[in-house]
């Protein structure tokens, strides 16, 4: 194998860990703009980050922690961890701050982020087990 082509297969998995870690990003954000959007909040940049960033810090916890970057495209083991870590790190960082965490809020917080970070990884595996060449 020739020196580029052992760089472009070891930068792939980066890439895939990369592009992995952002959609999760992506999905918190867009999980704590519809929380707010629902609750007539005003639409504004530090008001999404303050109403994010316990849930993207839980998420940064556990992609370090679980080493999700090793399997990032995992619906059991990347996407099971990073679910629970976002939401139940994120909960328990928003109520030691002084958030609301009334039961109804930690139900749907469970259940969006389970839908957004295992969904996408089940749909991502789907995709590529359609497109993978049959014997």
């Amino acid at each position: 194998m020739t020196r580029a082509a052992a760089q472009q297969r070891s930068a792939h998995p980066v890439r895939a860990a990369l592009l992995a870690l952002a959609a999760d990003a992506a999905l918190v954000l867009l999980f704590s703009g519809l929380g707010r959007g629902s609750h007539a909040r005003e639409a504004t940049v530090l008001g999404l980050l303050e109403t994010a960033w316990p849930f993207l810090a839980g998420l940064a916890i556990t992609w370090i922690s679980a080493r999700i970057s090793q399997r990032p495209l995992a619906v059991l083991n990347s996407g099971l961890p990073v679910w629970i870590g976002a939401a139940g790190i994120g909960l328990l960082l928003r109520w030691w701050t002084g958030g609301g965490v009334a039961l109804p809020f930690v139900i749907v917080t469970f259940l969006t982020l389970g839908l957004f970070l295992i969904g996408w990884r089940a749909i991502a595996a789907l995709v590529i087990r359609l497109r993978a060449p049959r014997a």
